[in-house]
């Protein structure tokens, strides 16, 4: 493992350092502004950050990938904060920020969730959803991205957010408009230089330089009530043990949030892995990630951060910028971090324009456009499912929106595969009646498969031939026995031929006696089963 790690760290180090430090930058808006959605300090989210990404990016499965503070963390936070903080001011002794205690308790347990499910293997999982949901999930998250930007085009005006108007809305559109034109233009010309990087330093020379009074990285810390990016290292939370007391009865509020923090983060953690596996044409381990995720969430939990997961736009620019090695996320960790001790007065002068021309080109290159030319030529049942996860991305929640869209996606495959059963029905030359089955029993086909039977009306010999079928579940084999046992109570002979191993063990260790109703095959054309000798004649 320590070799597949080394082997990974870099192979570019230029377009690593480079993209990395343009992630970096890119972290900051997006850390604070999760942090005020969750509601706790600015400096939680960025450490949350710091620490998400230094650890993933080490021992991740995915080198290149980028995780940080997230809003589909974040929303799920926010109320069990609240909570915290109710009964932190309910105390006799009141306690301050208890909410946020509760927090690093919650991400505790998160960690130990995720690092169990890497260490089970239930990272492969992710195989398990279909195209169309994944498909659903890049449009509704880049929906989502370019939604959360359009926050940024408003300003404060005595305490109340408004929508920017006149000269400021036209400033910051076409700040953002130069942002793009950049990223747009600048690889045409040369591939040298990261174009989000590139576009954010022109940006910000052009706002300094000509004193230009627009939103920077600083004064939006500040209208969100932060004190600005200034802080130290961070330090190890001692008071998180004294607070399990203050938990009481609550415990089943904080079990339960960690155990949708745990999901939502892994779904998305795994679901930007195949993301940036097919844009980097390579494969990362969902297992080692889903172990990476959960021991960055544990020391968040210990060291005061805010938690998190991968994040997909971050990711995105990161790759396009070059970043393919575990050094870029490194850098991009550490980057942030400097930013918070040594560069803060600098950084607070990043125009948010800028940032916001990356993030927009980030929600072009994100979108699935080939959806629109495809959506009339996939089958129905998909271009639903796509519909449906978009709109439940935007609506309510990425974790939701997959799982929803893997279950409808189930529910569509096992009706199909239901309605797909067969029996074709001959007469051997001994009178013998055969059932040549074509089709999977599962338990949505059970009904159909016994509806093709007629044991009274069945002449005394009867064999049923399993060719060109499988018996996928328990169910299937129940059904098996079911058939059997009407034949047998009228006093007929029956036989099954051409069963799989797995299924004929199961029958015969539900009732030995049905080891008399199972024909042994000796060669079978198809499948060329290997099956032990049965006694056909007890």
């Amino acid at each position: 493992m320590a070799k597949r790690l080394f082997n990974q760290f870099t192979d570019n180090p230029k377009n690593d350092i480079l993209s990395g430090i343009t992630v970096s930058l890119a972290l900051v808006p997006e850390a604070v502004a999760f942090a005020f959605v969750a509601g706790i300090d600015p400096l939680v989210g960025l450490y949350g950050a710091f620490i998400m990404g230094l650890v993933t990016s080490l021992f991740g499965g995915r080198p290149g990938m980028i995780s940080g503070a997230t809003g589909a963390m974040a929303v799920v936070m926010v109320h069990m904060i609240a909570k915290g903080n109710e009964v932190g001011e309910s105390l006799a002794t009141p306690i301050e920020n208890l909410g946020l205690q509760w927090l690093f308790i919650t991400l505790l347990i998160v960690g130990g969730i995720q690092i169990l499910a890497g260490v089970f293997r239930l990272g492969k999982f992710v195989r398990l959803i279909p195209h169309s949901v994944m498909m659903g999930f890049v449009n509704g998250l880049a929906i989502v991205i370019f939604l959360s930007q359009l926050g940024m085009f408003k300003e404060k005006v005595n305490g109340e957010h408004q929508w920017l108007a006149g000269n400021d809305l036209y400033i910051m559109l076409g700040l953002v408009a130069l942002t793009m034109g950049i990223m747009w233009l600048l690889p045409k010309l040369t591939r040298k230089i990261p174009s989000a990087l590139a576009a954010i330093v022109v940006v910000a020379a052009i706002t300094i330089f000509a004193g230009l009074d627009v939103s920077t990285v600083g004064s939006f810390i500040k209208d969100g009530g932060g004190a600005g990016l200034q802080g130290g290292l961070p330090t190890f939370q001692f008071q998180i043990f004294q607070m399990l007391g203050t938990v009481g009865e609550h415990w089943g509020l904080i079990v339960s949030t960690a155990f949708i923090l745990a999901a939502v983060g892994l779904i998305e953690s795994l679901l930007t892995l195949n993301l940036v596996d097919e844009l980097t044409e390579s494969r990362g381990s969902g297992n080692m990630e889903c172990v990476a995720q959960g021991g960055a969430n544990i020391l968040n939990g210990l060291f005061g951060g805010m938690g998190g997961c991968a994040m997909i736009g971050q990711s995105i620019i990161n790759v396009n910028s070059g970043g393919r090695g575990r050094l870029s996320g490194i850098v991009a960790s550490i980057g942030l971090l400097c930013f918070i001790l040594f560069a803060a007065p600098l950084i607070e002068q990043v125009p948010i324009a800028a940032l916001v021309g990356v993030m927009f080109m980030v929600v072009i290159g994100t979108f699935a456009w080939s959806s629109f030319r495809i959506i009339n030529k996939i089958p129905r049942p998909d271009a639903f499912v796509l519909v449906v996860v978009s709109a439940v991305t935007v609506w309510y929640d990425l974790a939701v929106a997959v799982i929803f869209g893997v279950i409808i996606s189930a529910l569509v495959f096992a009706w199909k595969n239901a309605t797909m059963i067969r029996a074709r029905k001959r007469i051997k030359e001994d009178g013998t009646k055969v059932y040549e089955i074509w089709g999977p029993l599962f338990f949505g086909s059970v009904k159909t498969f016994n509806e093709k039977f007629d044991p009274s009306g069945d002449p005394d010999a009867v064999e049923i031939d399993f060719i060109e079928s499988k018996i996928s579940d328990h169910s299937g084999i129940e059904a098996l026995r079911g058939v059997a046992n009407k034949y047998l109570d009228l006093g007929k002979s029956v036989k099954f031929t051409h069963l799989s191993p797995d299924c004929k063990t199961l029958l015969i260790r539900a009732n030995p006696k049905f080891a008399k109703v199972i024909e042994d095959s000796i060669d079978d054309p198809r499948y060329y089963v290997v099956t032990d000798k049965l006694d056909v004649n007890v």
